[in-house]
């Protein structure tokens, strides 16, 4: 598919579709996906590039009055959200990741990927607010048909992955009444043998004459009939400020969990709280995945916890796939001590001597140690060897038969090896152990918000003020996890990890949590109108053709990465548009 450029177009445009589609991130390559091919005429509008620029990046500005609020957590995400994406600007983006160009998300993610756990829709007694309208027997078929989308494997995620990985669970076990095994996969690409899935790529390959696709296209304001009763356009501009207009029988948002709310509580003419918010339900209960490091295992340690909580390769067909594994707190744990869902898994500490990071700070010069980082790569010659020998496999030299031949034999021989060289962009590096990090769901909460600021971005609208809250419990329970943990390891006689010190004193106000780009949340799913923004079929209370996508919808958050579940509930969201426009 071809994109076009509304700058191509004369301001003052019309543009007349059944179906308006605003961001081009998986929700929207989901649906668009489903519907190729049918009879809805689809416009789709992305307000970025192609690529990222930093003009239309820009418009992702936002304004922060809530979390992270300590030196220790600014700094913390700034190393985390850097590292991973290069465009990224704490001072442009205090709160929040996000990426304003085709592929939307997917062009920082990490492809990392589960279900929700049954748990995660239920009402739970000592959480208000929990529970969604639709139950994870309902949503399965949907997370199959996500799981292809995305390049997945099987969709399991407990204990019954050793199963199918053909291997005895290890032992000695945990007590399950306080941990279960939980496995995370990453969606790999179709296209790039060394990469996770990306959606643009995607997009791009999508081919049917009922869909078409702008980019430098971005929604300013959502209009509605006099009654605000229902859908009628969408005003629309492109970075420059040349406006137009979009007709349409119905639309989708799914512009991101901040955009969504944002673009709704802007387009006030009709109603002063925005559209879908007459019962000022918009932006609120807000969430993230609050992050927190809990503790390291030693150098010495790290090959025989490797061992345990190492990387899994299952059989899919005719390829393998990776599985990684953690441990969540079992429902009985969480029940026990009201705590929320919440897992832990492991990442590696580089060593300060790596060879590739030393050859980096060479050749940007911006090296402290020159003496000392030469040494670091003279005396590692394996390494190096290693990942010249990943860089020529990335590279366009050897057949595509070939690299997925490699692929499938390491993941299914190697699955640790393989993922590194994945996830590392074929680079391997010297390590000093293994870091042991927490990701917890966050319960529902009515003042963690996003709202509008008094500053606007180029094109007029006023930015996102983010007012993102963590709890006493979302603190609590990540520290009782990092405790349960070392203690099961303790009494299975296992290496037993260095835990942060906040971790030992019992202090969970000490802790440096950040926020993991998963914004959810301000336009949930709910029966109640007074208490979210869409039905159940993620169409908005009171208006009769304005639907939301993403993970804004999510009634609650889980500890688990929000894609597969947004690409579930973006194909569910498309069977249903099928029967009401067609």
């Amino acid at each position: 598919m071809q994109t076009e450029n509304l700058a191509d177009f004369p301001a003052g445009s019309t543009f007349e579709a059944d179906l308006v589609i605003v961001g081009s991130g998986p929700a929207s390559y989901a649906i668009a996906r489903e519907l190729a091919g049918t009879d809805i005429d689809i416009l789709i509008l992305e307000s970025g590039l192609e690529e990222e620029d930093a003009r239309h990046g820009a418009l992702n500005r936002t304004e922060k009055i809530g979390e992270p609020k300590s030196d220790a957590q600014v700094r913390k995400r700034i190393e985390f959200h850097s590292g991973l994406i290069p465009s990224w600007s704490n001072e442009e983006q205090p709160y929040g990741v996000r990426n304003r160009c085709l592929g939307g998300s997917t062009r920082s993610w990490a492809g990392k990927s589960a279900a929700f756990q049954p748990i995660d829709y239920e009402q739970r007694a000592w959480a208000p607010h929990t529970g969604w309208p639709i139950n994870r027997q309902e949503l399965a078929p949907y997370l199959e048909r996500a799981a292809s989308i995305l390049n997945l494997g099987p969709n399991c995620y407990d204990e019954s992955l050793f199963a199918r990985a053909g291997v005895e669970p290890p032992q000695p076990s945990f007590d399950k009444k306080l941990l279960r095994s939980f496995f995370w996969q990453f969606a790999r690409s179709r296209l790039d043998k060394m990469d996770i899935l990306r959606i643009a790529p995607e997009f791009l390959r999508l081919e049917a004459p009922n869909l078409r696709l702008f980019v430098n296209a971005t929604a300013t304001h959502v209009n509605t009939n006099d009654n605000d009763d229902a859908f009628t356009g969408l005003e629309i501009s492109t970075i420059d400020g040349a406006r137009s207009v979009v007709r349409a029988k119905a639309a989708v948002l799914a512009a991101g969990g901040i955009e969504n709310p944002r673009l709704l509580l802007a387009s006030n003419r009709i109603h002063r709280n925005g559209v879908a918010n007459k019962n000022d339900t918009v932006g609120r209960y807000f969430m993230d995945h609050p992050g927190a490091r809990v503790g390291v295992f030693r150098k010495e340690d790290a090959n025989a916890v490797n061992d345990r909580f190492g990387f899994y390769g299952v059989k899919d067909g005719r390829r393998w796939q990776l599985y990684m594994h953690g441990v969540s707190l079992s429902e009985d744990a969480q029940k026990q001590e009201e705590l929320v869902n919440c897992a832990l898994y492991l990442l590696e500490d580089r060593a300060a001597d790596d060879p590739w990071d030393a050859i980096k700070r060479l050749v940007k010069r911006e090296s402290n140690d020159p003496w000392a980082d030469l040494r670091a790569v003279a005396t590692s010659p394996f390494t190096l060897a290693n990942g010249a020998a990943m860089m020529l496999f990335s590279s366009n030299v050897l057949p595509e038969k070939v690299k997925d031949a490699v692929v499938n034999f390491m993941i299914a021989r190697f699955p640790n090896f393989a993922v590194g060289q994945q996830q590392r962009r074929g680079v391997p590096h010297k390590l000093d152990g293994l870091f042991i990090d927490v990701i917890t769901e966050q319960f529902p909460n009515r003042e963690s918000r996003v709202l509008l600021s008094d500053k606007k971005d180029a094109l007029g609208a006023p930015i996102a003020r983010v007012d993102w809250r963590i709890s006493e419990a979302e603190r609590r329970s990540i520290m009782r996890l990092a405790q349960i943990f070392a203690s099961e390891l303790q009494r299975a006689g296992l290496p037993t990890p260095v835990l942060e010190d906040w971790i030992t004193a019992g202090r969970p106000e000490d802790g440096v949590f950040i926020d993991m780009a998963h914004a959810m949340g301000g336009t949930r799913m709910s029966t109640n109108p007074e208490e979210g923004v869409v039905d159940s079929n993620c169409r908005a209370h009171g208006l009769e053709n304005l639907y939301i996508a993403g993970s804004s919808v999510f009634p609650t958050s889980s500890h688990v990465n929000p894609t597969l579940t947004i690409v579930a509930l973006a194909t569910r969201l498309a069977d249903h548009l099928k029967r009401v426009l067609i």
